[in-house]
């Protein structure tokens, strides 16, 4: 595993906690060696995770679409940067440059994006491995939601399993690892 994406929050009107955890996660991937990709903005914590990674030495590589780009919130300090014309092509261009996934505290954009992974990786497309990224009880309300979907049935128990959590950067790289 070498390339690592994550998927986390662009917005700027957010707690800064969340986007000092960004900055860890960049951080932790240069020190470790992996490729961080990325949306390729340059703005919340999409923005610190790119920053902290690349001030680390890694590789950074996003994509973006032009839509984001002619807002002038791309990065221009990753080592990569592709520019695609929809959202559907980013996601797919970030499913095929990523080895793994980790999921930091997003909105509904993030959660769009790691819900396409954790649906593909049940139905057995891929075999990426993903991790959630909590700080102060970020997902548990989440994996809450996911265990009635178990309890009423809508769930199979095999799906919900695939919804790991970590508690630190760190513990979700290791997660990662022993995937």
């Amino acid at each position: 595993m070498t390339a690592i994406c994550v998927y986390c929050a662009s917005s700027e009107r957010i707690d800064p906690r969340y986007i000092e955890l960004a900055a860890v996660v960049g951080t932790e991937l240069a020190r470790r060696g992996h490729t961080l990709i990325s949306g390729g903005g340059s703005v919340s914590c999409m923005g610190a995770v790119a920053k902290a990674a690349r001030a680390g030495g890694a590789r950074t590589i996003g994509v973006i679409p032009q839509a984001l780009v002619d807002r002038e919130i791309a990065h221009t300090g990753l080592t990569e940067l592709h520019v695609v014309d929809t959202m559907h092509q980013r996601k797919a261009m970030l499913f095929e440059l990523a080895d793994a996934f980790i999921v930091a505290p997003g909105g509904m954009g993030t959660l769009e994006e790691a819900f396409e992974q954790l649906t593909g990786l049940y139905l057995d497309y891929h075999s990426k491995p993903i991790v959630f990224l909590d700080v102060d009880g970020f997902w548990p309300p989440l994996a809450a939601f996911l265990d009635h979907a178990v309890e009423v049935e809508i769930m199979r128990p095999e799906a919900r399993a695939l919804f790991r959590i970590a508690s630190s950067a760190s513990a979700a790289l290791d997660a990662l690892a022993v995937w």
